[in-house]
């Protein structure tokens, strides 16, 4: 199957880069390109995307709207936030509008691929240490609307895979962390989705450092 892909970056160059790595590989194909988030929009609506690359500063609407209008729709792409260091309060921003991971932008062509992916198939793609780095320093300037008597409904060991989750721990590091099978891991998160009324793997990550379990 085909992973449909946009590449929104206000740098045409940029742009064609990826548009390079991409199309090398099999399996993968570029199908649109935008130089802003107003154009990223217009583009997602349309139809015919799997996996937008977003870029976050771009002039007039930029990646973090962009991501929000783009996730509000029925039947979304995903998307997948092009992101610097220095901007790291950017990425999180987006990832609360929607997006469903992060990439550095000088990401490796192997790990731009996986994360396409992994995004496209319902995961999330975030860089562990990263991920601890943003998080830790941007949620705990970000006013908690989150009940933490949502935390009720889990068990000691739903709580532990949501810590471990927030953490950075990939399905594999789960499974070699609880001494459990690939398929029990996908269980386990798939459970704590459903209970915790999460869309996705990173919608947890967020929940567990609002709700202070990690991060504090």
């Amino acid at each position: 199957m085909t992973i449909r892909i946009a590449v929104v970056d206000d740098q045409s160059l940029v742009r064609l880069g990826f548009r390079m790595v991409l199309e090398a590989e099999e399996g993968l194909e570029v199908v649109g390109e935008a130089s802003d988030g107003a154009e990223a929009v217009a583009l997602a609506a349309r139809g015919g995307v799997d996996v937008v690359l977003m870029d976050v500063r771009m002039p007039g609407l930029d990646g973090i709207a962009a991501t929000e209008r783009i996730s509000a729709a029925a039947s979304p792409p995903k998307v997948l936030v092009l992101t610097t260091f220095d901007l790291d309060e950017y990425a999180y921003a987006a990832l609360r509008a929607g997006a469903s991971g992060f990439l550095l932008k000088d990401v490796r062509p192997a790990e731009l691929i996986a994360a396409i992916r992994a995004v496209h198939a319902g995961d999330a793609a975030l860089a562990p240490a990263v991920t601890r780095r943003m998080l830790e320093r941007f949620t705990s300037s970000v006013p908690s609307t989150r009940d933490d008597t949502v935390l009720e409904v889990l068990t000691p060991r739903e709580r532990e895979f949501l810590i471990a989750i927030a953490e950075g721990c990939t399905n594999d590091e789960l499974a070699a962390r609880f001494v459990l099978s690939a398929s029990t891991v996908k269980t386990h998160v798939g459970r704590l989705l459903r209970k915790l009324d999460a869309r996705d793997r990173v919608q947890l990550v967020i929940l567990a450092y609002e709700l202070g379990i990690v991060g504090r």
